[in-house]
């Protein structure tokens, strides 16, 4: 049993030299990552009770960070002095990855690793499931090895698309085809997941879903932001109780 989708995989191996390049292949995730990292850290400092004016106020938090590519959310974690292990199953992501952390002089560990690849005797205050469900073999597998690896009272994110069509216009024609933000062929609509869907799956591993909120992108001034819509963009925050 595995959650690597080998074709998913080498998608996004094919990528990983342009993970930091602002203006290339990712250059949406460059866009999201602010509110996706605001909305994170929000989350993080109420439940954990942290002092976000001292400097590395993440010292005493240990994160998963699933799917991690080349260390775009990673890298801001460490940043705050979290204890950051980043794990995906595409060995040119990690290459890519260890480089630029070295680079910035930042100690992140990174494996070439799934989650069931993981030893589960260790727990993380945190899992990062950030646009990676709609990439994985088994969900349901997914979010299994996800729970057993988080600690009791932990915090899980998981951000992914909704399955409708607007995120068929936006997510595919939009992104893909048209601003060609994407490569055609970067998501399969299908594999997509409603809202519902997902917090019955998260229900299932005996995790407590806390909040679904939305992210919208504001094509005026090039911005995302928290929204009530959950029709493209959402992010589920879970506690283990």
């Amino acid at each position: 049993m595995t959650t690597i989708n080998k074709e998913e995989i080498q998608k996004f191996s094919n990528l990983a030299e342009e993970w930091w390049d602002v203006k290339g292949k990712f250059k949406p995730l460059h866009m999201f990552n602010p509110i996706r990292i605001e909305y994170i850290l929000e989350k993080l400092k109420k439940h954990f009770d942290l002092d976000r004016n001292k400097n590395n106020f993440l010292s005493e938090i240990k994160i998963l960070d699933i799917g991690c590519g080349g260390g775009l959310i990673s890298e801001p974690m460490a940043r705050l002095g979290a204890n950051v292990t980043g794990i995906d199953a595409s060995a040119k992501n990690i290459k890519v990855a260890k480089i630029h952390a070295k680079k910035n002089n930042l100690n992140i560990r990174y494996l070439n690793k799934s989650p069931e690849q993981m030893d589960v005797s260790e727990k993380f205050d945190v899992i990062l499931n950030l646009e990676i469900v709609e990439h994985v073999e088994d969900v349901n597998l997914y979010l299994k090895y996800c729970c057993k690896l988080l600690k009791k009272n932990g915090l899980m994110f998981t951000a992914t698309i909704n399955r409708t069509f607007t995120s068929y216009v936006k997510a595919i024609i939009g992104a893909e085809y048209v601003l060609r933000w994407l490569p055609v062929g970067t998501h399969d609509w299908n594999k997509f997941i409603k809202p519902e869907e997902l917090e019955l799956k998260i229900s299932n591993t005996k995790l407590k879903n806390i909040e679904v909120k939305g992210m919208k992108f504001n094509p005026i001034t090039s911005k995302w932001k928290r929204s009530d819509d959950l029709s493209v963009n959402y992010i589920i925050c879970s506690l283990k109780n």
